[in-house]
């Protein structure tokens, strides 16, 4: 299905809100924004960015604004939308047409597009980088052993690292960790991951 008709599917389905959500998407089309459909929602775009959603549940409607976390709200009428994940979106709840103020609306609108214009989003942060896992006493003593051992394992990848340093620590027995250690040291030596075959 293309998204034009998906957008149109999600419009014309009969539901409680059905009226309500066209009166939010004739608001939003006087706008300079794209349609489009994204995450099973219309939503809207200025220059590929996105700028607001409409939705529909069960018991409410509404709008998301993907940046809305930068909208002054004098109203006070947005809450995130998930409370310890999302960072900037917000969503402005309705339970009933009535409680759409067109005035109000295009306010909030508007200034989301304003500060999308004005490239007012929330980037964001990088992870930090998380430092290598310690080397197990049992590997570590292979590798004084076996100097290229150690070697092959400093030019493997920290993910591949990882996943050797944690087949050693994850076995409960010695014995278990002396006999995988043995499987893993030929691998290591020929620069292969400990998975490599299920990639």
């Amino acid at each position: 299905m293309e998204k034009s008709e998906k957008i149109e599917a999600y419009y014309n389905e009969e539901h409680r809100y059905k009226k309500a959500i066209s009166l939010l998407r004739d608001r939003v089309l006087k706008t300079d924004l794209e349609e489009t459909f994204k995450w099973s929602f219309p939503t809207y775009t200025l220059n590929n960015k996105n700028v607001l959603a409409i939705c529909k549940f069960k018991n409410h409607f509404g709008i998301w604004f993907f940046n809305g976390v930068f909208l002054k709200d004098p109203h006070k009428v947005l809450e995130n939308a998930q409370k310890g994940k999302t960072k900037a979106m917000r969503h402005w709840k309705f339970n009933g047409i009535d409680e759409i103020d067109k005035t109000v609306l295009d306010t909030y609108i508007n200034e989301a597009i304003e500060n999308q214009r004005k490239g007012i989003e929330l980037t964001p942060l990088k992870k930090e980088r998380t430092s290598r896992p310690k080397i197990p006493s049992l590997l570590s003593n292979a590798f004084i052993d076996n100097p290229d051992t150690k070697q092959a394992f400093n030019s493997l990848t920290p993910y591949k690292q990882k996943e050797y340093i944690e087949y050693i620590t994850s076995a409960k027995q010695e014995k278990t960790k002396t006999s995988r250690l043995a499987k893993i040291l030929p691998m290591i030596i020929e620069g292969r991951g400990l998975n490599d075959k299920y990639r």
